[in-house]
Parts: C-alpha cells; sequence; structure tokens
C-alpha cells in the first residue's frame, strides 16, 4: 500500500514538472497546448487515485483493529457474565493438567484428570499454531504474533490450542508491555479455562503482571491462589518463592 502511495505521488510530481517544462517551451503551440490540458487531466485522476488508496488504508486499519478487538472484548463480557453467577453460587471447574509439549515457561507437572474435553487439532490447526511460535520465540516478531494469535482464535475456536492461544497472547502483551491487554488474556485463560494445564501458568502470570502494575495485595493473592489450586505445578513452586519474597 505504501509503495502504491508512492509511486502515485512521484507520477503526479513528473507529471507536473512535465506539463510545466512543455508549457514554457512553446506556449502558442496548440499541440502543446493540448498536450499540457491533458497533463493537468491526469494530474487530477493521480490526486483522486491518491485519495482512494488512502481512504482504503484507513478502512484496512480500522479493520484490522476492529477484528482484534472483537475477540477479546466477547470474553471479557463472558467473564463478567461468569462473575455474576458465581456470585449467586456457581462453582468453578477443578484445576487439571495435561501435556502441553514442554513450551509451559512455568514447568508444571501433571495433576488431575480434566474435567471436559477440549477439542484436539488436526494437522492444519498444528501448523498454524507452530507457525505462531516460530514467530514468538525465533523470529521475536511479536506485533505479528499478535495478528496472528487473534486471528488463530477467531479460526479454531474452543479448542485445546486454543487455550494455548489466549495465554501466549498473555505472554507477548506482557513483553511489550502492554499490561492491561496482558491482564485481560490471562484472566481468561484462569477463569473461562481453569481446568485446562495452561490454567495454573495463566493464574501465575496474572499475579506477576498485577505486581508490575503496582497491585501488590491482587498478585499475592494470585500467588497464594496457585499454591492453593494447583499444589503440583511448577507454577505453584514459583509462586511460592514470590510469596516468600514478598
Amino acid at each position: 500500500m505504501r509503495k502504491s502511495l508512492m509511486a502515485t505521488v512521484a507520477l503526479s510530481l513528473a507529471l507536473g514538472q512535465a506539463g510545466s517544462a512543455l508549457a514554457q517551451s512553446a506556449p502558442g503551440g496548440q499541440a502543446n497546448a493540448e498536450m499540457f490540458y491533458m497533463i493537468q487531466q491526469l494530474q487530477q485522476e493521480v490526486r483522486r487515485l491518491q485519495g482512494e488508496v488512502e481512504e482504503q488504508r484507513n478502512q484496512i486499519d480500522r479493520l484490522s483493529r476492529q477484528s482484534r478487538d472483537r475477540y477479546i472484548d466477547l470474553d471479557q463480557r463472558i467473564l463478567d457474565l461468569s462473575g455474576k453467577l458465581d456470585g449467586q453460587g456457581g462453582a468453578q471447574p477443578a484445576p487439571s493438567a495435561g501435556n502441553d509439549g514442554g513450551e509451559s515457561p512455568a514447568g508444571e507437572s501433571p495433576q488431575a484428570t480434566p474435567t471436559r474435553e477440549y477439542r484436539q487439532p488436526d494437522a492444519k490447526e498444528r501448523a498454524a499454531y507452530q507457525e505462531i511460535q516460530a514467530l514468538i520465540r525465533e523470529q521475536k516478531d511479536y506485533d505479528a504474533a499478535i495478528g496472528k494469535l487473534y486471528d488463530f482464535i477467531g479460526e479454531y475456536p474452543e479448542g485445546d490450542l486454543t487455550v494455548n492461544a489466549y495465554y501466549w497472547l498473555g505472554e507477548v502483551y506482557l513483553v511489550q508491555p502492554k499490561l492491561e491487554q496482558a491482564k485481560q488474556a490471562f484472566t481468561i485463560v484462569a477463569t473461562r479455562y481453569a481446568d485446562h494445564r495452561k490454567a495454573s501458568d495463566a493464574v501465575y502470570k496474572l499475579g506477576v503482571t498485577n505486581d508490575r502494575l503496582g497491585d501488590k495485595a491482587e498478585a499475592r493473592r494470585q500467588m497464594e491462589k496457585v499454591v492453593k489450586s494447583y499444589p503440583n505445578s511448577g507454577a505453584a513452586k514459583l509462586a511460592g518463592e514470590y510469596l516468600a519474597a514478598n
């Protein structure tokens, strides 16, 4: 898009210079006068195209932001509803664990049997997830990873790797650092997917995020939750170290 815009600007300038030179070289010639008029018309068309390109660029940017925001906004509304239900006596799912392919930074160990079955990925979904992991771990292209994570969540909802995608969304935002966005992503995993293997890491990272936001009391509460709810996890060990130091 940017190259197209630069090309139209360059063409406009070239046409303008050519038209001026032509008019100055033979101001009385009929043929030159007609040519100069044609160049002016072309300049107007170039300016119109410039405006269309800029308008399309703005529309793409706006749609991209809306696409990325809508999933996490939707889940936040679900979280709000879940909180209201919990206040009326709703129960949280029991914690569980599973194999995460060795990617969990907290190094959690297996725990109880899951209380629900998560949809398992097919080859295409797994390949898309590995592409995102490469962006995060190898290329460190966090902006591209964020876009891919939102696309993944939208294309593969409610799957086993979808929970991982929410978790890594939090991790990437934490690195940037965009702490409020990280907090929201980790909250989705910790609250909505409390029985998933990534939940213990998400609660621990939620504590880390609150600590960085300056909310020490909430950070400590989350760390205590990790120790109590996921006692056999690597995240519980890290949380215990935090509690001992704070």
